[in-house]
C-alpha cells in the first residue's frame, strides 16, 4: 500500500512539474514571440529572414545601382527596423549585402559589404546595440529575382535581415 501511494504521489508530482511553463514572463520575451503584438502577428524564426517575411518586422532594405548609400524611403524602413529591435532587445540579427549581377565577383563582394556595414552603422546611430548586428556580403550569389533586366537588378540591390538570435 505505502508503495502504491508513493509511486501516485511521485507520478502527480512528475506530472505538475512537466505541465508548467519554463517561458520567461518579462515584456521584451514575449515581443520576441510575438505574444504581446510587437510582430504585429508576423512571423520571427531561428534563421527567419525578411526577403520570406520571417524576420518579424524587419524589412529589406534596396540600394540604387552600384550605390551603398541609404536613400529616404530606405532611411524610412531603417528607422522602422530599428524600431523593431529597440522593441525585441533580444533579437540579434545578420544584415546580408547583395547586388545584382553586373559588375566582377570581387566588385560586387566589396559593395555588398559596403551595403550591409551602412545598414548596421544606420541601426547603430538609431540606438541598436552594435554587438547584436553581424554584417556579410553575398555580392551576387544569392539573387532574389532571376532576369537581366532592370526590374530583377532593383529586387537584387538590396541589404536583408536573418534573425540569429531570439
Amino acid at each position: 500500500m505505502f508503495t502504491r501511494a508513493f509511486f501516485t504521489t511521485l507520478l502527480v508530482t512528475l506530472l505538475a512539474v512537466g505541465c508548467s511553463s519554463n517561458r520567461p514572463k518579462n515584456a521584451q520575451d514575449a515581443g520576441a514571440d510575438g505574444a504581446n503584438g510587437a510582430n504585429n502577428g508576423l512571423s520571427l524564426d531561428l534563421n527567419g529572414d525578411s526577403d520570406s517575411n520571417k524576420a518579424g518586422g524587419l524589412q529589406t532594405v534596396y540600394f540604387a545601382y552600384e550605390s551603398s548609400n541609404l536613400e529616404s524611403s530606405a532611411k524610412d524602413t531603417m528607422k522602422a527596423n530599428a524600431d523593431f529591435l529597440k522593441t525585441n532587445a533580444n533579437v540579434d540579427i545578420q544584415v546580408e549585402g547583395h547586388c545584382d549581377e553586373r559588375g566582377g565577383r570581387q566588385y560586387n563582394l566589396a559593395l555588398g559589404e559596403r551595403r550591409a556595414k551602412a545598414v548596421r552603422d544606420y541601426l547603430v546611430a538609431m540606438g541598436v546595440e552594435a554587438k547584436r548586428v553581424s554584417t556579410i556580403s553575398y555580392g551576387n550569389e544569392r539573387a532574389l529575382a532571376e532576369g537581366h533586366d532592370e526590374s530583377a537588378w532593383s529586387k537584387n540591390r538590396r541589404a536583408n535581415f536573418v534573425v540569429t538570435a531570439k
